[in-house]
Formats: structure tokens, C-alpha cells, sequence
């Protein structure tokens, strides 16, 4: 039985402004507890952000592409477990 992934907040940024994703993403990042998770939605592979993310977050995180184009992209963006094993950011993209 396959586990179906939970999100404390989901983000579909197609419909806002491009200047006002990143910060609104960012925001909700660090609002996530340690072991949760939000979705993010977009019209586009989001590879910048996910070299945004290793150089200024302060926080490890976890990238995992859920699905990959060519219209929609999505993406579970999330704060490792701090009681697990540690994890280093990947990017699963093709």
C-alpha cells in the first residue's frame, strides 16, 4: 500500500506575480516544522529556486519532483525529520 504524501500548505504560484514566488515560498518554508512538507505548483521547471534554497537557506530541506511537465510541475519541498537519520538536499529532477 503506497503512502500518499501530506502538505502542511500546498503554493500554486501560476497565478502570482513572478517578484512575489520566491518570497511567498521562502515564508512558507520557514514556517514548516521539522518533518513537514508543503507542495509547490508551477508553470515551469522550478531549478532556480532549488539553487536559491542551497545557498540561502540557513535550514536543510528536501526537493523531490512529484511530477515534471510539461505543463505542470510539482514539487514537495520539506524540513528533514531533526530525530531521523540525516539527509542532504537532492534534486530528483530527469
Amino acid at each position: 500500500m503506497s503512502k500518499t504524501p501530506s502538505f502542511k500548505t500546498t503554493i500554486d504560484v501560476r497565478s502570482i506575480a513572478p517578484r512575489e514566488r520566491h518570497p511567498l515560498i521562502f515564508g512558507s518554508f520557514d514556517e514548516l516544522a521539522a518533518g513537514e512538507a508543503l507542495l509547490l505548483i508551477n508553470d515551469h521547471d522550478p531549478k532556480p529556486l532549488f539553487y536559491q534554497f542551497q545557498a540561502e537557506s540557513k535550514e536543510k530541506f528536501t526537493w523531490d519532483y512529484l511530477e515534471s511537465g510539461p505543463e505542470v510541475w510539482q514539487v514537495k519541498i520539506g524540513k528533514p525529520d531533526t530525530t531521523a537519520t540525516p539527509t542532504t538536499a537532492r534534486s530528483s529532477s530527469n
